[in-house]
């Protein structure tokens, strides 16, 4: 008989939903603070209501899921496969990340809480069926608290391994009944972003003649590349990875390539798109970028509080990141729909993507403040008010 992973649950008393300060404004992999500072799950999550460990010496599974709210449904968010520099730093990043998740699915209108996972170690090294079995036994103890999905180190190919053991996952390969790879939408809802955000800087709904700089393009942003060019605007690209900006260039001759990310913000952009790991918007890169609107795929963009009132203050527009790259979760949501999944009914609703982002602008506009601070209040609205009803016995 095999054994589960053994499992730590660190639970803390579920909060309220609406605390202020953008989840965009999280921590990213990396020392949030020295590391001499020692961590307290029970203070850093007191938002969350539960934060799990795992451990599976003989496969080196190493994993923590927090799951920020339940309030308006499940908790849904993938799983990171990521080298972190130490446990407080996973956790410190899962935190970030799935209170992100409870507000990326409200504002995106599903019927979904906030979750997210990270697996502690190198997903070129560590990563076996094995040990991702071992992982699906361990989300099994959850219940359906928590569903998981793909992330930064995992793919469809991995979930169906997840799968194995557990009834809880999303963003299987399509073999195996998922929605397959879901950057395809997530890419698609960054577009109708990006479209919203020059219809209210210019005032019309395209990217053509306009120059756009994508600073990562693998997963989401080869595919956001094709809808630019498609629309008509001038590329231009940039990744750590040369490989997958030269896959890029023989697919689109057109698109040029900058030698790196501080290049790229440099040059004068119509539109910058950070679609790599977050923290890319800093004081830094403010002090450079020359862009009227920044609109991407990555996380957290913003290095730190503060960000969005600099960018307001510059007069660039930014389309905050948990609103425009929800095409992805629309997607593997789609895979709980009791009638099974269809491309072409979250494809719709990734479409509306486009008229959040114009909410949040008006909102924004009204209220005097940034476009962050406008989503965040629509997304608390919606975990407030709809997940008050919960609590309404229906018998």
């Amino acid at each position: 008989m095999p054994t589960s992973p053994t499992m730590t649950s660190s639970s803390t008393t579920a909060t309220s939903p609406t605390t202020t300060g953008s989840p965009t404004a999280a921590a990213q992999p990396g020392p949030a603070q020295p590391a001499s500072v020692p961590l307290d799950v029970f203070e850093a999550g007191a938002e969350h209501e539960q934060v799990v460990f795992a451990s599976d010496p003989a496969t080196g599974l190493r994993a923590v899921v927090a799951i920020h709210s339940t309030a308006l449904g499940p908790a849904l968010g993938g799983t990171r496969f990521y080298p972190y520099a130490s446990t407080a730093d996973a956790v410190r990043d899962v935190l970030a990340l799935s209170r992100g998740m409870s507000y990326k699915a409200a504002l995106a209108g599903l019927d979904l809480g906030g979750g997210k996972a990270v697996i502690i170690g190198d997903p070129a090294t560590l990563k076996s069926e094995a040990l991702l079995r071992a992982y699906g036994r361990f989300v099994q103890t959850l219940g359906g608290r928590y569903n998981t999905a793909c992330d930064v180190g995992t793919f469809s190919e991995d979930m169906d391994h997840v799968a194995r053991e557990c009834d809880f996952v999303t963003g299987r390969t399509q073999a195996h009944g998922g929605a397959g790879d879901s950057s395809v939408l997530t890419a698609y809802g960054v577009f109708r972003g990006m479209l919203a955000c020059a219809e209210h800087v210019w005032g019309s709904a395209t990217l053509a003649g306009r120059t756009v700089g994508v600073a990562g393009v693998g997963k989401v942003g080869r595919h956001l590349v094709e809808l630019l060019v498609e629309d008509g605007a001038d590329v231009v690209v940039t990744d750590v990875h040369g490989p997958a900006v030269d896959a890029v260039r023989a697919a689109h001759p057109g698109v040029r390539a900058a030698a790196s990310s501080a290049e790229l913000v440099a040059l004068p952009l119509d539109v910058y798109a950070p679609c790599a790991l977050g923290g890319a918007i800093d004081d830094d890169v403010l002090a450079v970028l020359r862009a009227s609107v920044v609109c991407g795929a990555a996380n957290n963009q913003l290095a730190h509080p503060g960000v969005d009132k600099a960018m307001l203050d510059r007069g660039i527009v930014y389309a905050p990141d948990y609103c425009v790259n929800a095409g992805g979760l629309v997607q593997v949501a789609d895979e709980l729909d009791p009638r099974g999944f269809s491309f072409e009914r979250a494809r719709a609703r990734a479409h509306l993507i486009g008229d959040t982002t114009r909410r949040v602008l008006s909102l924004a506009a009204t209220d005097g403040v940034s476009p962050a601070v406008a989503a965040d209040r629509l997304a608390e609205a919606r975990m407030r008010d709809v997940g008050r009803l919960r609590g309404i016995w229906v018998g």
